[in-house]
């Protein structure tokens, strides 16, 4: 498979302080649980790794506990502002751009307290942010990169049975964004096209940037040792599940598909575990409730775990443990997840929908199921842990070794570099 990297020209406009915009979810947060994913990780990670290069991030987000410090230094160079805009508590996303006004005055407000162009440049992420980053942009005098993650338009049309739809007001606002944004940042070519095709964007406009996994945290390591740790039989057939509990990541596919691996092969009822590592989040707030009350149902709740979210080590051990970890989304820009899964050395069933193709190389590092129905996901799985364990494994390791932070971040400095100089250059013309 042929992964298609944005490869910039030599950095000779690096940045000295970028402005990141992260309304409705820190990346201080613990991924798996409420709105915070795999943006969270992006976000941390890309941070961390431009303060190495000397480029300076301020990240804002909302602040949702009177307790939070103004600031907070996640690394060096790295400093996360907590904005008060409306009362300090979570809110839903739904109730979020009602105080979008509050929260750009606060953005706006700290950046007046330093000399003009202290930020060369902002990025925002998830349209909220886009709204904020719009009118900092005007106001500042800087180009706007922007980065969806998701889109409204994209999630509509691959709805989960029982979700709920965007909003029009998500769908107006994302189209205000992609229209005065200067760059946009995509994951897969996919996404790309979407931009294209659903919002209007100017393809010159858009940039391809895939994201990359932590290899020096997620990589291979004993099995044995890891079900040690979550107190599961060596000789057991593990399938995993880590995310957010909600509709869109379709949890209860992989429940469904374990039933049916029972009725078609009873004789992995006494060996197999299906472990679901995760909060719930959105339109899964009676998760994982409702899905511990499927399990019951399937009849395999006895063979069902349920974990918190995992930070850190404690998410290497589940992906270590598992002989397949599922992905059974309707709807991903691209997957961290199946990443981190397959740089531990575990393969991964997952949804071809999305960037999920380019997360997971099917045949290779994992297999990819072209529907969400019981019966080919319970195959898929089983060719995956009972049949080509080994193989895939081997595939998941040297495929995810092609993705890094380092090299995500070689390629959004190199977009920065040419979003700041298309801007330069607009200036001019516009002065001229």
């Amino acid at each position: 498979m042929t992964i298609s990297w944005y490869r910039p020209a030599a950095v000779t406009q690096q940045p000295r302080r970028v402005a990141v915009l992260s309304v409705h979810t820190s990346p201080l947060e613990q991924p798996g649980t409420g709105d915070a994913g795999g943006m969270n990780v992006y976000i941390a990670q890309t941070a961390q790794e431009m303060a190495r290069r000397g480029v300076e991030v301020e990240v804002f987000t909302r602040a949702t506990a009177s307790d939070q410090p103004p600031v907070v230094e996640l690394a060096p160079g790295v400093l996360v502002r907590h904005v008060p805009a409306g009362p300090f508590e979570p809110l839903s996303r739904s109730e979020l751009p009602a105080q979008l006004c509050a929260f750009t005055n606060g953005v706006l407000r700290t950046e007046a307290f330093h000399e003009p162009g202290y930020y060369d440049l902002i990025h925002s992420h998830y349209w909220l942010s886009g709204q904020v980053g719009w009118l900092a942009r005007n106001r500042w005098g800087v180009p706007l990169v922007h980065t969806a993650h998701t889109l409204a338009k994209v999630k509509n049309a691959a709805l989960a049975e029982g979700d709920t739809p965007e909003p029009r007001t998500r769908v107006i606002g994302e189209q205000q964004v992609v229209d005065e944004a200067d760059q946009l940042i995509v994951n897969t070519g996919v996404e790309a096209d979407q931009l294209v095709e659903l919002y209007g964007a100017d393809p010159r406009a858009v940039r391809t940037v895939s994201p990359g996994v932590d290899l020096e945290r997620f990589r291979p390591g004993s099995q044995d040792e890891a079900r040690d740790r979550l107190g599961l039989s060596r000789d057991a057939v593990v399938l995993a599940f880590a995310g957010r509990i909600q509709p869109l990541k379709a949890p209860d596919v992989l429940l469904r598909a374990a039933a049916e691996l029972v009725r078609t092969r009873p004789e992995l009822r006494s060996r197999l575990v299906v472990l679901v590592a995760g909060g719930p989040s959105g339109s899964g707030l009676d998760q994982p409730e409702s899905l511990k009350a499927l399990a019951v149902s399937l009849g395999i709740d006895d063979l069902t775990r349920f974990l918190p979210p995992q930070a850190g080590d404690g998410l290497v051990t589940v992906y270590r443990a598992a002989d397949v970890v599922a992905v059974p989304s309707h709807n991903e820009s691209f997957g961290l997840v199946a990443l981190e899964a397959q740089a531990c050395g575990t393969p991964v069933v997952a949804a071809s929908v999305g960037g999920l193709p380019v997360a997971v190389d099917h045949g290779v590092s994992g297999l990819l199921v072209g529907s969400h129905r019981a019966p080919e996901w319970a195959e898929a799985l089983a060719e995956a842990a009972l049949r080509r364990r080994g193989e895939l494994a081997d595939g998941a390791v040297r495929h995810a070794r092609r993705f890094s932070w380092q090299r995500t971040t070689d390629a959004l400095l190199g977009s920065y570099a040419d979003a700041r100089g298309a801007f330069r250059r607009a200036a001019l013309e516009v002065a001229v």
